[in-house]
């Protein structure tokens, strides 16, 4: 069929199905330690309700929270997804977008997939490096910006231990190494571990953190596909936290069925690690929450084949109800379609005191849902090391009245003198969100 009848049928099927299909619940019951999830509502053509990128006019900027401020701490960056903090201060920046994947965009769904991300500003090529920003005189811009590293393959996630930097590329881990204060590595990487990648690599984010004393490395690998449509054999080793011994590049499973986690993050009271993860597309404005939730070693969290606990997915072939039997629900929901990716606890935060105790989780807001999901900044509070209450939006105003996005918020992180530096890949910022004195 020739490509431009196409795009007027699948553009006309998709307005009749964002007609017929829309949210009857709030955001906020999808919000929690326990979130409504009403039936599936699986529709011939998914619904399709997607925020245009457009940019930041001059001189507006995102909406922050009453008792903080809002600024850029660097303007004019390409595509930044993922930020990381060196002990210096020294602010890194992952400028990435998407590998080649072209068995991800075949047939007539990859290629309306295609279309759907390009318009939402993910459709850009990867700069594929890192960015070193530093803030020398403490003024909350950074006045230095340099090429810290270069030629990597749609980079992500970063972590530091001694005097290895290890980068998460979207099919392998590297390691590099760093001196204290040098603003460009010229050293090549030597490879880690080979992580899942290939022609389809259709959650290709790669994120990394350390254990508290640098002995392992874990790993973020999202899933190859929505629900498996993909065949399960191109699942091996997807949807998953890797457990990595840092001296020998031995790894293992540390948690499954996980569709999409990203963002990963040590909880300051307990130790234990958290992550936020992106829940399965096409069944309803309501289903499924994203969430955050700690790891269990050894954990099934229900991807492909079920969905918090043991809410069944029809979709799935096979099914595999042995494997549902032994999957658990999450700890707190973030709200349907939200594409929860960043995630930060407030350890040396100086934000006002409602923002002490818990996450801060980017939204970066969904394509599958109507009305509009996400596309904030939310701290959902912790008690005892779990979270305690409703979130509480931190920044907000990425869309504007006509529903367009001027920015969308990813990694989240406490820079040094305590603020929260938020990338935003469309708006192609860093925000720097301080307490007003």
């Amino acid at each position: 069929m020739h490509k431009t009848r196409l795009a007027l049928l699948i553009m006309l099927a998709g307005t009749l199905a964002a007609c017929g299909e829309s949210s009857t619940l709030q955001v906020s019951d999808g919000t929690g330690p326990s979130p409504k999830l009403p039936e599936p509502n699986k529709t011939l053509i998914p619904t399709v309700n997607i925020a245009p990128a457009i940019g930041w006019p001059d001189g507006v900027k995102p909406t922050a929270a009453a008792g903080t401020q809002v600024a850029a701490f660097a303007e004019g960056l390409d595509h930044p997804r993922w930020l990381y903090v060196l002990p210096n201060g020294d602010v890194l920046v992952a400028e990435t977008n998407a590998p080649p994947k072209p068995d991800d965009s075949s047939g007539i769904r990859g290629w309306v997939m295609e279309k759907v991300m390009g318009r939402a500003g993910a459709g850009v090529p990867s700069p594929n490096r890192i960015t070193l920003l530093r803030d020398a005189d403490h003024d909350g811009v950074a006045e230095t910006r340099t090429v810290f590293l270069e030629n990597l393959n749609s980079p992500f996630g970063m972590t530091l231990v001694g005097n290895d930097l290890y980068v998460a590329d979207s099919d392998k881990l590297l390691r590099f190494p760093y001196q204290p204060g040098e603003t460009a590595i010229k050293a090549a990487g030597a490879t880690v571990v080979d992580l899942p990648g290939g022609s389809i690599n259709h959650h290709w984010t790669k994120n990394v953190v350390a254990s508290k004393d640098g002995s392992k490395l874990y790993v973020s690998v999202g899933s190859n596909s929505n629900v498996g449509e993909n065949g399960l054999e191109a699942e091996q080793g997807r949807a998953a936290i890797w457990e990595v011994d840092r001296g020998t590049g031995q790894h293992r499973i540390f948690a499954s069925g996980l569709r999409n986690p990203n963002g990963m993050a040590w909880e300051p009271q307990s130790g234990k690690l958290w992550t936020a993860v992106n829940e399965r597309d096409e069944i309803g404005s309501d289903l499924v929450p994203d969430y955050i939730t700690s790891v269990k070693d050894g954990a099934f969290y229900g991807w492909p084949f079920s969905y918090y606990g043991q809410h069944v997915d029809v979709r799935v072939t096979p099914q595999n109800p042995d494997l549902v039997a032994k999957a658990i629900a999450p700890d707190y929901a973030v709200g349907p379609h939200t594409a929860s990716l960043g995630l930060t606890f407030a350890e040396g935060s100086k934000l006002p005191a409602q923002f002490s105790n818990g996450a801060f989780i980017g939204q970066h807001g969904s394509w599958n849902r109507k009305p509009h999901s996400g596309y904030k900044v939310i701290f959902v509070p912790f008690e005892g090391g779990q979270p305690k209450g409703q979130p509480m939006d931190v920044l907000t105003g990425f869309l504007n009245k006509d529903e367009k996005a001027m920015g969308r918020p990813v990694g989240v992180v406490i820079d040094q003198q305590g603020d929260l530096l938020v990338a935003d890949d469309v708006g192609n910022k860093v925000w720097r969100v301080s307490a007003v004195k």
